[in-house]
């Protein structure tokens, strides 16, 4: 993820500005850069790769100056390029981004109709163009920030820097966090409390939709509806800073919260500037040649896999195996011509998942890999290696890396199925439109928190749950079921709807919660039929559906929750969204150890 810093500082603030993007280099970036303020006059430096380059142009080309931001970008787009880089400049502003703006073309035709064409490629710049053109119009500093504010959608933080300003920052966060640091007459904002742990222990979080403005003596912040608001000062030891909880109680509930920003970031990493294409790093890969993708992984990856298999084949018509990886080692499967095989790991470092991807190396026509670590060693032996931009999970269970590999995974569906003569250009253009607007989707899905934790209370007194899904719900039933065992110690088995005939029902009674996953599709009605059965034995059922389906089938239910509708594709990753949030909330009623659960690791790298 990008990485954000601004200083309202009373040294020169280049060097601090350095130290402090220095210590975001843990999220991954491409290029870099800072602007500061100089007799009121803004400017600029940005250099592409590490920030070494970035600090030798500063030799050769100092930057005076006590007031100034600085970025680490992660291009997402436009490519890695000096034009592309942070800070973006536009007439009297310059704008620091970590996120995406949705709609940012549409604002630029807008302001190409006041004579305002970007330099770049970037959504960013569009923010700094849209304040340049409400400054003209007579508006301050400040007002013009919150106009531009106000016309923006996606997930996003921002921090802006004015020309004459010597004293002023703004500051806003929708989706992405932002922290406020306090020094003695000074003031600094950062990505997160990692970028300002050199300059200060003193820190506020802002919450969600905050706009603040920073003095060098004071901070005003104000909430969403744009009433004043109150945040806390948090004192944060600076050995401690590395790996900051961003204000929430865990880190699971930071990284849960993440996730519009991250699944965002690792979309557009995949578009093409067209927004009608995929374009993948490398050489790509050429699914009209493939026969048969063999699906490896564990854990939470292999529900990710499990997933993409009901893409694959829907969407691409391209035959699927999927494999947990501790047995496919084991069982060592012939591998036919034509089948190239699939990797899925957070860390990159499996130890299961590299042994079966050693005894593929040779035998499959080609590695390919899904990873959130582009430098481990499952990320160095694959041919093709996708990362999933998901920045550091510090949480076992994992959750946005989840969501990540899901969107890696349907991406790549979606380039089979045009590779392969399944969908015509505009069809790929038209999924992918509907793709664009997930973030928000999953922003709304969070919103649901509240109902899922009053769910939760009562689920925390259960000692067995039952999941229930059909279709690509399936497997979100076993990564829910997985997800509550993980950390509330709940026993948990999760089944296809249709099977529960075969067996499962015989533990129906009054005591036992049945979660049922279940947007309104193709596949609703049978998944209603199934779940009838429960109540009609006795079952607590819980309904995670959308409004039409609480609609068709309120009636019986102990609790329910409801999401936004959406397309086939795009339910599994809304849908993780709950099943993590009841997780979550269950394990916190229940007073269990939510981001070290007993007996589990992060990255599982022995046998």
């Amino acid at each position: 993820m990008c990485g954000i810093v601004g200083i309202l500082g009373t040294h020169e603030v280049a060097p601090s500005l350095v130290e402090a993007l220095r210590r975001l280099e843990y999220r991954g970036y491409d290029s870099a850069g800072i602007a500061t303020l100089n007799d009121g006059h803004l400017d600029r430096r940005r250099a592409v790769g590490k920030l070494v380059n970035l600090s030798d142009l500063l030799v050769h080309d100092p930057l005076p100056g006590k007031a100034g931001i600085g970025h680490t970008r992660w291009a997402t787009h436009g490519a890695p390029t000096v034009t592309n880089a942070h800070p973006h400049k536009a007439g009297p502003v310059a704008v620091v981004h970590n996120g995406i703006i949705e709609n940012f073309r549409a604002l630029r035709e807008e302001l190409a109709a006041h004579g305002l064409r970007p330099e770049s490629e970037t959504d960013t710049e569009t923010v700094a163009l849209l304040t340049q053109h409400h400054m003209a119009q007579g508006l301050s500093p400040v007002a013009a920030a919150d106009r531009t504010l106000a016309r923006l959608e996606g997930a996003f933080a921002l921090v802006f820097l004015f020309d004459g300003e010597e004293d002023l920052l703004v500051a806003a966060r929708k989706g992405s966090p932002l922290a406020i640091g306090h020094g003695k007459g000074e003031m600094y904002v950062g990505s997160d409390a990692i970028a300002l742990a050199s300059l200060t222990g003193q820190i506020t979080y802002l919450e969600e939709g905050d706009r603040a403005v920073l003095t060098r003596s004071s901070l005003t912040i104000q909430d969403a509806a744009g009433a004043p608001a109150l945040r806390e000062m948090r004192e944060v030891r600076l050995d401690a800073a590395r790996i900051d909880k961003g204000g929430h109680k865990h880190f699971m509930a930071k990284e849960i919260a993440e996730q519009p920003t991250v699944i965002a970031q690792t979309m557009q990493t995949y578009l093409g500037a067209d927004g009608r294409s995929i374009v993948l790093p490398g050489d790509g890969v050429d699914f009209s040649q493939i026969s048969r993708l063999s699906l490896v992984a564990c854990g939470t990856a292999f529900f990710a896999c499990m997933t993409a298999k009901y893409w694959f084949e829907r969407i691409a018509g391209l035959p699927v195996d999927i494999d947990i990886a501790s047995e496919f080692r084991y069982r060592e499967p012939p591998i036919t011509p034509g089948t190239v095989a699939l990797f899925v790991s957070q860390s990159g470092e499996t130890a299961d998942t590299l042994a079966a991807l050693r005894y593929c190396a040779g035998r499959a026509d080609r590695i390919l890999s899904v990873v959130n670590v582009p430098e481990s060693s499952i990320a160095r032996e694959s041919a093709l290696s996708l990362p999933t931009h998901a920045g550091p999970e510090i949480g076992v269970a994992s959750t946005k890396a989840f969501t990540c590999q899901l969107t890696v995974l349907l991406l790549l569906a979606l380039k089979a199925g045009h590779d392969r003569g399944h969908l015509s250009d505009d069809a790929l253009a038209e999924k992918l439109s509907s793709l664009r607007a997930l973030p928000s989707l999953v922003n709304t899905a969070l919103g649901a928190s509240d109902a899922l934790k009053a769910v939760a209370e009562d689920l925390a007194q259960a000692e067995d749950v039952l999941f229930l899904g059909r279709g690509a719900m399936y497997p979100l039933a076993h990564e829910g079921a997985l997800k509550l065992k993980e950390i509330s110690y709940i026993h948990a088995e999760a089944y296809a709807s249709g099977e529960l005939k075969h067996g499962p029902i015989a533990l129906i009674d009054a005591h036992l919660p049945v979660i049922v996953l279940a947007p309104h599709d193709r596949l609703f009605d049978k998944t209603v039929s199934n779940m009838q059965e429960v109540m009609a034995r006795g079952g607590k059922v819980v309904l995670l559906t959308d409004s039409r389906g609480h609609a068709a089938a309120k009636e019986g239910l102990w609790h329910h929750a409801i999401f936004p509708q959406v397309s086939e594709e795009l339910a599994p990753i809304l849908y993780a969204i709950p099943a993590q949030l009841l997780a979550y909330h269950t394990a916190v009623a229940k007073g269990t150890d939510v981001d070290q659960p007993r007996n589990l690791a992060k990255s599982v790298t022995v046998e």
